[in-house]
């Protein structure tokens, strides 16, 4: 098992435990079970998406490096 430090606004961080409650979820639990969920629709065949990067040329690029280096 891995474990990392993730960094969440605060609103976000009260519904994620708001719906682990009412799901009778740990925090972590719920967070796993969200991620599980989300990426089951992604797939190798999955096309690109707009609400995805890389899905429109729009699309911001993905952030790099440790979110404090100014962008290359």
């Amino acid at each position: 098992m891995i474990k990392f430090t993730l960094r969440i606004p605060e609103d976000l961080h009260e519904r994620l435990t708001t719906q682990a409650t009412a799901d009778r979820r740990s925090l972590n639990s719920e967070l796993l079970h969200l991620l599980e969920v989300g990426l089951s629709t992604v797939s190798p065949e999955t096309p690109n998406r707009p609400d995805r990067p890389g899905g429109d040329s729009a699309s911001p690029a993905p952030l790099r490096g440790n979110g404090h280096s100014p962008r290359p």
